[in-house]
Order: C-alpha cells, then sequence, then structure tokens
C-alpha cells in the first residue's frame, strides 16, 4: 500500500554518539557557530579539551558508568528539553456541542492566519482562521487593546499571521455563538497587498496555480456531497488525511501488513511498466506535449544535456493522459489476499469503501457479459461504440452507476482475457478471466482487481500467447513453483477516493500538488 510512515520509535542519539558529535565542532567557539547553536553554551573550559579529559578518564578510571558521564554532561553544557504540548485551536474552542458557549468568560490565545479584516468607526472585525477548522474565530477589537496600532496604520491585512490574546463572550452576531473580545494582538508574519487570495471567490482553475497558497483557502475544502449528505466543514486535505488513516485502520484490523512495493520494476503488468520522460529542459511557456524538441538543450556532440533533470516520488501514468481524471503522479492502495478467490476479492473490496466512507448502500454484481447487453439495449447515445469485447469507459461506467442502477455502486466481474492482464485466472469458458472492476457514481472505475493465475502451466501459456518473455518474469513464475495458492488482489487509485468522498470533479484538487503531463510547478 503506497503510503508513508513514521517510525514507531522515537529516534534517540546515545549520550556517547552525541559527545563524539559535538567534539567536532572548532576550537574557537568565541562566535555563535552556525550550525545547532542552542547546543552549545560557552565555558571558560576549552570544548575540545573538555571532551577529551571526560572520555579518556572515563576509559582509565573504569569507576565512572556511561549514565554518570550523561549526568554530569547534562549538567554543565545542556539543558531538559521542554514538554510537548497539544496547543488550544480555533476548532477545540467552536468545535464542541455547545460551540463554544461553554469557554465564555476564558482568557485565550488564537495564532493564525486573517481572513478578513473590517474596520469600522469604533470597532475593528478581524476573521482569524488556524487551519483547524472551516469556521473562523471572529475576533472584536478596539482601539483600547494593545498593539491596536498595528491595526490602525495598517499592517496587518488579509493573509498576514496574528496571534491574539482576548476573552470569550457571547457572539453578537448569528452566523457564530462565540466571538473573541481581543486584549493584545502581535504582527507575525506581514503579508504583502499583492497577496493573491482575497475575499472574493477565485476558481478552481486559479487556485491550481497557487496550489502552495490554496490550503488556506475554504474552496478547497467548500461544502460538497458525502455519500449523498451534506459534508460541511471539511478540508479536502483533512478528508485526505482521514480516508488514509481509515485505509491503515481498517487494514491493520483485519490481519494485513503494511510493505513498502518498489516504484521502479522491470516487468509490464497493465501498461504501467512503459518507459516515459520526466523532465524539465522543455520550456514551461507551452504545453509539453506542444514543445519542440529542438528546444531541449544539447552538448557541444549533439547530445541531449540530461544534467538538469529532476527526481520523482510515489506512482506514476506513462500514459499521456490529460484528463480531470488522470495524474502523473497519484498513489495506490494494493491489497493482496491469499487462499483467496474473486469473490473473496469483490468481499474485501466492499468491505474497504464501506469502512472508510461509511457508507451502507447494497453493492450490485454483474458480469460483463450482461453489463455489455444492459447498455446495448440503453435508451441512450455513447460515443463509443458497445459491443462484447470492448473495454468499458468511463461514459458507460457512469451510466450503470448513476442511471441503470440509481446511483448504487456497481461491481463488474468476468472480463474478457483479451483486455486484462496476464496474470488474471483464466475462467474455465476460455474467453474470460475473473477480474472484477468496483464503479462508483460520479467517478466510474473506482477499483480494479482480480484472482491471479495460480496454475503455472496455464500461466506460462499466456505469456507466450501474448509474446511476454518468460525469463522477464522468472521470480513470478518461482512463486508457482514453490507452494501455490490461490490469491486475489486490488488496486485503488485513492485521488479517486478523495474525488467520491468529497464530490470535487477534477482530481487535481484531490491532491495538495498535482502533477499531470506538462505540468510540475511546485
Amino acid at each position: 500500500m503506497a503510503t508513508a510512515f513514521v517510525p514507531s520509535t522515537t529516534l534517540r542519539l546515545r549520550p556517547y554518539s552525541t559527545l563524539r558529535c559535538l567534539s567536532f565542532y572548532p576550537k574557537n567557539l568565541t562566535k555563535p557557530y552556525p550550525v545547532f547553536p542552542p547546543l552549545i553554551r560557552r565555558s571558560p573550559i576549552s570544548p575540545r579539551r573538555f571532551f577529551s579529559s571526560v572520555i579518556s578518564g572515563a576509559l582509565h578510571s573504569g569507576e565512572r558508568t556511561k549514565s554518570e558521564l550523561a549526568e554530569k554532561q547534562k549538567g554543565q553544557m545542556g539543558s531538559k528539553v521542554g514538554e510537548f504540548r497539544k496547543k488550544l485551536k480555533i476548532v477545540d474552542v467552536k468545535g464542541g456541542p455547545d460551540e463554544g458557549l461553554d469557554r465564555v468568560g476564558l482568557m485565550i490565545v488564537v495564532a493564525g492566519w486573517v481572513r478578513t479584516l473590517r474596520a469600522q468607526s469604533s470597532v475593528t472585525f478581524i476573521e482569524v482562521n488556524d487551519g483547524s477548522c472551516l469556521s473562523n474565530m471572529q475576533c472584536v477589537m478596539t482601539s483600547d487593546a494593545e498593539g491596536y496600532d498595528q491595526v490602525k496604520s495598517g499592517l496587518i491585512t488579509t493573509g498576514a499571521s496574528i496571534w491574539i490574546q482576548g476573552n470569550v463572550v457571547p457572539s453578537q452576531g448569528s452566523k457564530q455563538k462565540v466571538e473573541l473580545k481581543v486584549n493584545k494582538i502581535v504582527l507575525v508574519g506581514k503579508s504583502d497587498p499583492s497577496y493573491p487570495i482575497q475575499k472574493k471567490r477565485v476558481s478552481r482553475e486559479f487556485l491550481r496555480t497557487k496550489a502552495h497558497l490554496r490550503p488556506r483557502t475554504n474552496t478547497f475544502g467548500a461544502l460538497h456531497l458525502y455519500n449523498g449528505l451534506p459534508l460541511a466543514g471539511a478540508l479536502v486535505a483533512r478528508v485526505r488525511n482521514a480516508l488514509a488513516y481509515a485505509t491503515h485502520k481498517f487494514f491493520q484490523e483485519n490481519g494485513f501488513i503494511w510493505i513498502s512495493s518498489p516504484i521502479i520494476t522491470a516487468s509490464d503488468c497493465e501498461g504501467a511498466g512503459e518507459q516515459f520522460c520526466v523532465t524539465t529542459l522543455i520550456p514551461s511557456s507551452r504545453e509539453a506535449v506542444e514543445s519542440p524538441v529542438d528546444a531541449i538543450p544539447k552538448t557541444k556532440d549533439g547530445l541531449i544535456d540530461w544534467s538538469q533533470v529532476y527526481t520523482f516520488g510515489p506512482t506514476f501514468r506513462a500514459e499521456n493522459s490529460n484528463t480531470s481524471r488522470h495524474l502523473a503522479e497519484f498513489w495506490m492502495i494494493e491489497p493482496e489476499l491469499a487462499f483467496a478467490d474473486l469473490k473473496d476479492d469483490m468481499a474485501c473490496a466492499t468491505a474497504y469503501l464501506q469502512y472508510v466512507t461509511v457508507a451502507e448502500r447494497d453493492f450490485v454484481q454483474l458480469s460483463y457479459t450482461d453489463a455489455i447487453e444492459l447498455l446495448i439495449k440503453a435508451k441512450k447515445k455513447f460515443e463509443f461504440l458497445v459491443k462484447w469485447g470492448c473495454d468499458l469507459q468511463s461514459e458507460h461506467e457512469r451510466y450503470l452507476t448513476e442511471e441503470a442502477f440509481g446511483g448504487c455502486p456497481v461491481i463488474v466481474s468476468d472480463y474478457p482475457k483479451e483486455i486484462k492482464a496476464f496474470y488474471m485466472r483464466q475462467n474455465d469458458d476460455g474467453r474470460t478471466v475473473a477480474a472484477m472492476d468496483m464503479l462508483v457514481p460520479r467517478i466510474g472505475e473506482l477499483i480494479g482487481g482480480s484472482q491471479r493465475e495460480e496454475r503455472l502451466e496455464y500461466l506460462e501459456g499466456r505469456l507466450d500467447e501474448l509474446k511476454l518473455n518468460r525469463d522477464t518474469y522468472w521470480w513470478y513464475l518461482d512463486l508457482r513453483h514453490y507452494g501455490s495458492v490461490p490469491h486475489a488482489g486490488f488496486g485503488l487509485g485513492f485521488e479517486r477516493l478523495v474525488q467520491f468522498a468529497t464530490g470535487v470533479e477534477n482530481i487535481r484538487d484531490a491532491i495538495p500538488f498535482p502533477r499531470t503531463p506538462g505540468s510540475a510547478e511546485f
């Protein structure tokens, strides 16, 4: 499953390791050293001589333990690290059942960014957001508040980061239950007047050009539909985070083990192994597909100068798919189940989707053959021709879920083997394979999976049919030589899941920094 983890245990330096690192500081410490200055406290004793005497004394006396050395070192050179404490956030104040009324009378501190500022004759209203929720904290300020001169002089503007202290009071307005009566305000970071995201409504297309700033907006997390229900106050980034957490929780609770699979592969499964170019050498003023090859810098020998290329991240699409449903870089969730067939695979995929989206609707299951028959009989004109053996297009998939079955997720199974990967288990009819696609409204295909071919002779025969070199798949064939079992799995494009959960129409709004053909600006 392509998801990053932090270490499960805290990483620490042992006392001796720390001593060895610090002993490499230069002798002259009369001026603050630029690397890790908080670790150094100047002492009349030469640092290098001090460390040498401590270490040599320990080696020769045999009386001092490592813990004694560490305690002496801590007392003379260091101080205790402060306790990590959770900071009070706006969501903590306004997110409770009383919407903040239970905190009336308390003095609190809010730190965040200015969304709007309205200065009136006797009072100034500042809307502050700290990123913890969509709701802003309305701060009411009069001229007697400390720091008011920063507001009056125009230093504090939209986009600026500020620190505000005040008392929670019942709100005089109807949009919120409480507000903050400001006692003190401090400008933390000034915002230039050119700040591009003002109160006026901006399009998502514009925000994609400001991907580094769009997390501050409500547009990026506006009101969406969540399985038909209003999803108020859920930032796309927060929904994405919740889905990732729920994904790990589901698989961990069901006995799966998370592993890191390689990105670079020598085997081509479903076109994912095709070679493609990633470069910053093509001018960005035009789309990469339109840029002339002659514009790429070359060496004196006429060869391409590859010295300016850049690196890459998790999962990639080799095809030049520049649509609202495709990304060049995306995330995949790919579980594999041992001792499992296609029915187990479909059951797992259904249970997973219901778990992470809290959906309880029934899922419709039908064969590819039945789906084709239904589409042929549909009183609807499709752009792409429907016939047995064709690959279902997005318009076909959406018709099945949105119209034919009234908004229910649909699982289509048993596809023709000619349009599916070589490793999918062949059915007894000789024409189809044990493959399945899960289709959902608005998105189309969300999950694709299959029972894998565990029979060596069938797998070798399929490789020969497709003229694929057996030697390339030696390790895959080895798994059939040594204790093969029926097994199945599926793949889910995580950004499409975010689309499904939030209702965003373009997949480029489902990931913080979208990578698409011809675009890697951030």
